[in-house]
């Protein structure tokens, strides 16, 4: 211990108890674990313990430890004007953190407590905390680490894949020519398997999905980072400092068909893929939101292609999305407003002409634009969720209907009023009960009701087969709509709970032209005939159509040769006018 006092400058005699006191608190001084320093306002050392000169030596190579400001002046040179900038007693610096040069064995970082004891007297303390920071370090890393990494697929997570995109983002305006690549990849069908499997077989197939994404991520790839999963079904992967923009492609193509493989879940195939929206950035597309924003308007147009596809992102997709957006707006008031109304197209028989029965469709009169047509504002009432609630309105008002023209037209009336089933009607438990209180509130008998589906529809999971075995259970007829079209064959339609084939226009309007249509129209017939199915043509428009329809064998029609969708009004006068001169049903 050096100091530059003694016991006399204290007031003590050699012998003395304040002697032995000063003894005892220099040793303590000496042997304390921290370094203690004394000095003058001008940082003159008075007192300095062995500690604190080892702690302060790496800064002072010549061993010059006379001045605490001198000796300190490379790492903290604002000690000197913070102390004459503070005459009151009391604490100036408190835990400053200061880092020393690298040598072999010696502190990295040292905290420094300065005080003021009184005018002439302060008073600093010096320890090692190297220690303590490496564990201040490591929690900050692992603090990072846990709010940037998805606990499910221990992939990066959305505020991971947001901060890379912007760096990336931010590389492209340093770096003129670098580009950046987003593909946000979502799963299609993926409700349907957690509906159908459960969450555990869910959760597993994200994880087998995030193991195959980075995967694709190959050494030779100009890709830094890999996937990241943003939450839920959807995944991000980041293509940084790309060589090529056409690479982008070539990895969402590859992300199309590595996810499109089947999984080994829940002890079986599980055949799921994926719709991927791709961006190509050079800089200018604002911030890494801006950029997600967009590669999800292209995954949305993906997922309206029919899924299992990669589509890149174009600057009128953010226009047709303000449009959709405003149209979504306009069809929410619609409903609550009354402006949807229903119309009805006869069904006819192809032999004879009888009007048994009616297809009910949906119209909306808009305040401002007139008649909206239903492919403009269907797909948006399916993808915000509005197309239940359209549907479940189309049903009540057709049977409402159809229960009033048997009222009034007796014989004139049609014997079945057919009505579109969507993919939420179907996917909702309500539905059994939705379709049994609707034929209840009007005293229709079940026989009187048609349900059209879809074959996409009719080829879902088994959950979605309950559903329809209930309904047809119920006494309902189901018709396969648009057939031709779809994921169904001749060779399954024993398996469809079906009654009617409903042929695609697609077909029909190449009858008179095509030898090929015409076979496989007559094919349908032969099959639908031998499973006890009817058979309805849609889109007939020509007598040449409807005549080679009967030579074929099929049943029924409707089409604009008959009669266009009419409002109920209109097609009560038509039905009215029609059986007139139908041909009379023979026994």
């Amino acid at each position: 211990m050096r100091s530059e006092g003694s016991a006399d400058e204290v007031g003590d005699t050699p012998g003395s108890p304040g002697a032995s006191a000063h003894e005892a608190l220099m040793q303590f001084l000496y042997l304390a674990p921290i370094g203690l320093v004394q000095a003058a306002p001008d940082g003159s050392v008075s007192l300095i313990n062995p500690m604190a000169a080892q702690l302060l030596m790496p800064l002072s190579p010549l061993g010059d430890l006379g001045n605490l400001f001198d000796a300190l002046q490379g790492v903290a040179p604002q000690l000197r004007a913070l102390v004459d900038g503070t005459t009151a007693d009391g604490i100036v610096v408190e835990d400053l953190r200061i880092a020393l040069p690298p040598g072999p064995g010696t502190p990295q970082m040292l905290a420094l407590n300065l005080m003021r004891l009184d005018s002439a007297t302060l008073m600093a303390s010096l320890a090692d905390v190297s220690n303590t920071v490496e564990r201040e370090r490591r929690m900050v890393e692992q603090l990072h680490d846990a709010t940037h990494t998805d606990g499910l697929t221990a992939l990066p997570n959305r505020r991971a894949a947001l901060e890379r995109i912007a760096g990336g983002l931010a590389r492209c305006r340093s770096e003129p020519g670098q580009r950046l690549g987003v593909l946000l990849v979502n799963v299609d069908r993926f409700e349907a398997v957690n509906v159908s499997q459960g969450h555990a077989v869910g959760d597993s197939l994200l994880r087998s999905m995030a193991d195959r994404l980075t995967g694709l991520v190959r050494s030779g790839d100009a890709v830094t980072f890999g996937a990241a999963r943003l939450g839920g079904d959807e995944f991000v992967v980041v293509l940084d400092r790309l060589r090529e923009p056409d690479h982008v492609a070539v990895v969402a193509q590859r992300v199309v068909d590595a996810l499109a493989r089947p999984y080994a879940v829940g002890g079986q195939p599980l055949h799921v893929g994926a719709s991927v929206g791709a961006v190509l950035c050079d800089g200018g597309e604002g911030s890494a939101a801006d950029v997600l924003d967009h590669a999800a308007l292209a995954m949305r147009e993906a997922k309206r292609g029919g899924g299992g596809r990669w589509v890149m992102f174009e600057p009128d997709m953010k226009h047709r999305a303000a449009r959709r957006g405003t149209l979504e707006r306009e069809l929410r008031e619609a409903i609550t407003q009354r402006q949807l109304f229903v119309v009805y197209q006869p069904i006819l028989a192809l032999d004879g002409g009888r009007c048994h029965a009616v297809e009910a469709l949906v119209r909306w009169r808009h305040p401002e634009r007139g008649i909206v047509p239903p492919l403009d504002f269907i797909p948006v009432a399916e993808e915000c969720g509005l197309i239940g609630a359209l549907g479940l309105f189309v049903l009540g008002e057709a049977c409402a209907q159809l229960a009033r023209w048997q009222s009034t037209l007796g014989a004139a009336a049609p014997a079945l009023m057919s009505v579109n089933l969507s993919r939420a009607q179907l996917g909702s438990d309500l539905v059994l009960d939705q379709v049994r209180q609707v034929l209840a509130d009007n005293g229709l008998d079940a026989g009187a009701l048609e349900l059209e589906i879809t074959e996409t529809l009719a080829a879902q999971d088994e959950q979605v087969q309950r559903r329809l075995h209930a309904l047809r259970a119920l006494g309902v007829t189901l018709a396969l709509d648009d057939f031709g079209t779809g994921y169904s064959s001749l060779a399954c339609l024993h398996q469809l709970p079906v009654g009617v084939l409903k042929i695609d226009r697609s077909f029909v309007s190449r009858l008179e032209s095509s030898a090929h249509h015409r076979v496989l129209v007559e094919a349908t017939v032969r099959v639908a005939r031998s499973l006890g199915m009817d058979t309805v043509a849609e889109g007939i428009e020509t007598p040449g159509q409807a005549d080679e329809l009967s030579r074929l064998g099929c049943a029924n029609g409707q089409g604009y040769l008959y009669a266009r969708p009419m409002p109920a009004d209109e097609a009560t006068r038509w039905l009215s006018a029609r059986a007139a001169v139908a041909a009379p049903v023979t026994a």
